[in-house]
């Protein structure tokens, strides 16, 4: 708005300018041709849907771009600064802030009496088999020892740790915050269900309800359920519903009516 006043009074001096030099019928073309594309571009502006959507942003979204920006000279500086800063502290540790404000309250977070968040530190790499000396009984298949996949992510693993140290508290959901060499740091939004402030919320307190103990244990939670195969949709993924075991049960199970 400001920028097409500018111009406008700009072209009002232009033509102050080209009255005195009427003669000049081609600067006087010039000016008129300008101003009418000002003119008619700024109000095409007006109606671009875009602009005003950027231009009434809040303050979470700056932070969301400078997130997604983490190999800037600022992010890496603060987060190996940071990270340096978690290697002190214990592995599962409660913050009073969340570290990503915008990710946390799109994952569910408020701040408000009731709502926690840890740190979890997860020690990144492989999983080897818990087996003495590397002696493993049975087919060769099974024999492998190195070089296997754990079947859950990292951020998985976090919040089951979280949710077995602090069994109180029900897990909401987590999310990346910093990594090294050697190690992963998850955030980890959890409830207190006893809190008065989480029962009367009817935006959260169905988690008070007993069959939410422990979602994180039973792959329930947004991490969870990416682990079982449960965020696609389509013809793709008929065989992860409800389970992949499930489904593979009810192929193998022949059921016969019985004669009478």
């Amino acid at each position: 708005m400001v920028l097409y006043w500018y111009l406008m009074s700009h072209c009002d001096a232009m033509e102050q300018s080209v009255h005195v030099y009427r003669n000049c019928e081609a600067m006087y073309l010039i000016y008129i041709f300008l101003k009418s594309v000002l003119h008619n571009c700024f109000f095409e502006l007006l109606k671009d849907p875009y602009l005003w959507e950027w231009l009434n942003v809040g303050a979470y979204k700056y932070v969301s771009e400078l997130w997604r920006k983490k190999q800037s000279d600022v992010m890496r500086f603060l987060q190996r600064v940071r990270c340096w800063e978690y290697r002190q502290h214990p592995s599962i540790v409660r913050v009073n802030h969340p570290t990503r404000p915008d990710k946390a309250r799109r994952l569910g977070y408020k701040a408000k009496q009731g709502y926690v968040v840890y740190r979890v530190r997860v020690r990144r790499g492989g999983r080897k088999r818990p087996v003495p000396k590397g002696i493993v009984y049975g087919k060769p298949t099974n024999q492998g020892v190195t070089q296997l996949k754990f079947q859950r992510s990292k951020r998985s693993v976090a919040e089951e740790r979280a949710g077995r140290k602090l069994g109180g508290l029900r897990v909401v959901n987590s999310y990346w915050i910093n990594e090294d060499s050697t190690y992963k740091y998850f955030e980890v939004i959890l409830v207190d269900v006893a809190h008065n402030a989480i029962r009367n919320d009817p935006r959260i307190n169905w988690i008070c309800n007993p069959v939410h103990k422990h979602r994180e244990l039973r792959g329930l939670t947004s991490a969870g359920k990416k682990n079982r195969g449960l965020h696609g949709k389509g013809h793709l993924h008929h065989k992860n519903r409800p389970s992949r075991r499930a489904t593979w049960k009810r192929n193998n199970t022949l059921s016969l009516r019985r004669y009478r």
